[in-house]
């Protein structure tokens, strides 16, 4: 692939077994993707090349951030046991972790607003890929995306991050630092996503919750009249 790849270490986990027909369970017994592949080419995505199954790829403390596809099919009936569904689909890269040799593969996303049943995880992602002999059970492998289009979002990481940027002005301001942010009690966030675009830019990816745990945390830790210090 010609495009500059940013590189992200992942593990295969077990899948639910209904995209390649494995699970015993499964009301596709050819797989879903045996079945939506005929119907995907007829629209211009060819997946002759990919193993009728995905590989559930998991990343530690990760949620996915997915945008300009390279091909996108809405409202697709591919079955009558539940309603049309679409998909998205993004080119990657898979390789031993470290090596220079990899496949091409394709991010195979259901959109989940569309999905009645099997979601993934927010930290996995499902990929199509050739056949790769022995793979279920490698641990250090890599998948390659576009950084622009496929972003890794790690909130522990990021929420970390701005409390130590809380911490020297919560403890000089104390509750003072906090009027800006909040109203009757409650967090603004668009007063506190103005001071992190700002101090830490990357932490506008944490959604308002995770932002309020922050604020909350930053305010036990360092305010002295926060939670730990009560008597």
């Amino acid at each position: 692939m010609a495009l500059a790849l940013q590189w992200h270490p992942c593990r295969v986990h077990e899948g639910y077994g209904v995209a390649s027909g494995r699970s015993p369970d499964t009301p596709y017994p050819a797989g879903s993707i045996s079945l939506q592949a005929p119907l995907f080419a007829a629209r211009g995505i060819d997946l002759s090349r990919y193993y009728s199954g995905t590989l559930n790829l998991g990343f530690d403390d990760t949620r996915w951030q997915l945008r300009c596809p390279d091909a996108q099919i809405e409202q697709l009936r591919w079955t009558d046991r539940h309603p049309p569904e679409s998909f998205s689909f993004w080119s990657v890269a898979l390789r031993w972790q470290g090596q220079p040799e990899s496949v091409a593969g394709l991010i195979y996303w259901p959109h989940p607003e569309t999905k009645c049943a099997h979601h993934q995880d927010s930290d996995r992602l499902e990929v199509l890929a050739p056949w790769i002999a022995g793979i279920a059970s490698v641990q250090a492998l890599e998948l390659g995306v576009d950084p622009g289009r496929c972003r890794r979002i790690r909130p522990r990481r990021l929420q970390a991050q701005l409390l130590e940027a809380c911490k020297f002005r919560v403890l000089a301001s104390q509750e003072a630092f906090f009027a800006d942010f909040e109203r009757d009690g409650q967090l603004v966030p668009a007063s506190l996503r103005r001071w992190i675009q700002g101090v830490l830019p990357l932490a506008l990816d944490l959604s308002d919750a995770e932002l309020a745990a922050v604020l909350a945390q930053a305010r036990d830790l360092y305010c002295e009249s926060g939670p730990s210090r009560a008597v």
